[in-house]
């Protein structure tokens, strides 16, 4: 990414955020008032996550789809309250099964409390989360919540199966991003429509670019992990590798790669470290880097057709300008 093409992704989304700022301070207000806690504990370490510089992505893409859908209600304010505390409990249990000290630039709440107390405060995240699904008393809503959740446990399970295995190949890949990341993008997205009463088609249009924008967001976040440096992206450069993930750079790298280069690259995945140089160094030579950026683009274009079921709003067209910044951001 040039430093020009760099410097426009922040003032975009900053520009999409602006459009859905009613909304998101709505969310933010809702958020602060429901993440409170009687035990002392719960709240520093919420408040740590919570407050720690995240862009709010997956209730924005709520909110956005609402109004795209036609909605003129507030419900969906609560509703992506519930989509950020699934998403940060996520990123509470995520940060101790990976050993991960950085997120965003600052300590992980497992570095700085522990492994127990950050995995019991992701519970809690996900239990205030169906108190507010449940108080919304709507059983599509909490179905499709329920169903979401599961597939991620499922995603986490999937991918702790895959670590350290050099023999993991793209299907299981897809199948790891798909319910780790695209599914709670997805539910994001079609509730929206199921909130605003749209048609079923549209409401499995919103889906379908939930999902595809997931597919890319999550390609494109494996793609910087090899691409980036660590001040840009928050975290240490290579920590997938660290952590014995095998996402799409390497699974195209050890197909392309000379033998004594791919023999490198299975034992760095299997040690779960290695000489970091030499892994990005093939990764980069073998040609790879073009084909997983090309496989995000494809995604996303994916995501942009289905954008066509709706109607022309200024929503939709921040929806499709969401694509691009999936794509195109550093960090």
């Amino acid at each position: 990414m040039s430093a020009a093409t760099s410097d426009l992704v922040p003032s975009r989304f900053d520009a999409l955020r602006a459009l859905a700022a009613a909304d998101m301070d709505g969310v933010d207000l809702l958020i602060r008032a429901r993440l409170h806690s009687d035990v002392a504990l719960v709240n520093q370490i919420a408040e740590h996550i919570i407050g720690g510089g995240g862009k709010r992505l997956r209730p924005m893409l709520h909110v956005l789809a609402a109004r795209a859908a036609g909605y003129t209600g507030d419900v969906h304010l609560q509703l992506a309250a519930v989509i950020e505390f699934i998403h940060t409990a996520t990123l509470l249990h995520d940060d101790v099964v990976d050993a991960s000290e950085l997120r965003r630039g600052r300590r992980t709440a497992n570095a700085l409390w522990g492994n127990a107390a950050s995995v019991l405060v992701g519970d809690f995240l996900y239990s205030r989360a169906f108190q507010l699904m449940v108080e919304l008393d709507r059983m599509v809503v909490m179905r499709i919540l329920a169903d979401t959740t599961n597939a991620i446990a499922e995603g986490e399970v999937l991918q702790l199966l895959c670590v350290g295995n050099p023999d993991t190949d793209e299907a299981a890949y897809d199948r790891v991003i798909e319910r780790k990341t695209a599914v709670l993008f997805a539910a994001a997205c079609r509730l929206g429509g199921e909130l605003a009463g749209a048609p079923p088609a549209q409401c499995d249009a919103l889906r379908r670019y939930g999902l595809e924008l997931g597919f890319a967001f999550q390609i494109a976040d494996d793609l910087l992990d090899y691409t980036s440096d660590a001040h840009t992206l928050g975290k240490n450069i290579g920590d997938d590798l660290a952590e014995g993930k095998v996402t799409l750079p390497l699974i195209y790298a050890l197909r392309a790669a000379a033998p004594a280069a791919a023999d490198l690259l299975r034992a760095a995945i299997r040690q779960g470290h290695g000489p970091l140089d030499q892994v990005l160094a093939i990764i980069r030579d073998c040609g790879v880097l073009a084909q997983v950026r090309a496989r995000a683009e494809a995604h996303a274009a994916q995501a942009r057709a289905a954008l066509h079921a709706l109607p022309a709003s200024v929503q939709r067209d921040a929806l499709a300008a969401l694509v691009d910044y999936a794509i195109e951001r550093d960090h």
